[in-house]
């Protein structure tokens, strides 16, 4: 039996506030270089692809293999852009 667009569950409350909601993993590390640059980034979080020979090709890579470390990535990201919003942008 079709189903309707009225049929389908509604998106989630928690998504309007989520503000990873429609990011690829590509945007969030390439606006974590922008701003700390791969050294910032092997500061603070020891991962090899920021550390030797970094690229966002090879961080792609190894985030969408290892949850625990795109687990640490997206926490950054949404750090960032707490602090951004605190300096008003900056």
């Amino acid at each position: 039996m079709p189903t309707s667009p009225s049929d389908r569950p509604a998106t989630p409350a928690r998504q309007a506030n989520n503000p990873l909601h429609g990011l690829t993993l590509e945007a969030i590390v390439t606006a974590l270089h922008a701003c700390y640059g791969w050294d910032g980034l092997a500061q603070r979080i020891p991962l090899r692809c920021f550390e030797k020979d970094p690229s966002v090709k090879s961080c792609l890579k190894l985030l969408r293999q290892t949850p625990w470390a795109r687990d640490k990535v997206e926490s950054l990201y949404l750090f960032m852009l707490r602090e951004q919003r605190r300096n008003g942008g900056r």
